[in-house]
């Protein structure tokens, strides 16, 4: 199996130029799907802390590189939407956020911040016991106890601690709810929910959004929970 990414093949989300060459990393499976992208990428093509696989593979021997609190070791591990990367040597730490026109992008954030991670509630199903198992959108799962299980609803957001794995924080999906659009012409576009208009049948519910700009309209599916603590306007 080939190690190389055609780049004009890339999903639209890499921070990738795609004329300069016509091969890039790709990723291993993991976290993320298809829109996962390969670690390598992030600490040579945009962080410029490598020069190449090589110099990253040593820095990850070295522990020096964490995402979502675990060191990681391979240099091709997804990185995706909201990961959480921690430089130990460097006290550098970093939300991976989608900017204008969907592109991941690395925002620097302060060491507490850089504990815990968002995570958008994708499917929510009984587990043997009688608890619940909450799927999030990058294939993470969190057991919740059956007596706390109501409270959560797909399409709610959860913020994980990356030690204890246990949920600090609950967003839910509502209007008056604050969000950012992660995909389509929208992309990087944060606002707060106006109006939530289901569709009958098989079609995706649209969402109208009251933003800075005038506000816009897009597909369920495009949207996640956040808080202001997730906007990038920290620091």
């Amino acid at each position: 199996m080939t190690n190389h990414q055609k780049r004009l093949a890339v999903p639209n989300s890499w921070p990738v130029e795609r004329k300069t060459d016509t091969f890039t990393v790709k990723a291993d499976a993991g976290p993320h799907g298809e829109s996962g992208v390969p670690l390598v990428i992030l600490l040579r093509d945009v962080l410029e802390y490598v020069d190449s696989r090589k110099e990253a593979r040593y820095a990850l021997n070295h522990d020096s590189v964490l995402v979502n609190g675990d060191a990681i070791s391979d240099e091709q591990r997804p990185i995706g939407m909201f990961d959480i990367l921690a430089f130990v040597e460097r006290e550098e730490y970093y939300r991976v956020f989608p900017d204008e026109g969907g592109r991941l992008a690395l925002t620097p954030i302060d060491e507490d911040a850089a504990g815990s991670r968002l995570g958008k509630i994708e499917e929510k199903t009984t587990v043997t016991g009688g608890d619940f198992q909450l799927t999030l959108h990058d294939g993470a799962t969190v057991h919740v106890d059956a007596d706390e299980a109501d409270q959560y609803s797909t399409k709610d957001s959860i913020v994980v601690d990356n030690e204890s794995k246990e949920i600090v924080a609950h967003f839910t999906y509502e209007e008056g709810a604050l969000v950012t659009a992660v995909a389509g012409q929208h992309a990087g576009s944060v606002g707060t929910i106006d109006d939530i208009d289901v569709t009958l049948g098989s079609g995706s519910n649209t969402v109208t959004i009251d933003a800075d700009d005038g506000g816009f309209e897009t597909v369920e599916e495009y949207v996640v929970v956040i808080d202001e603590n997730f906007t990038g306007d920290e620091e």
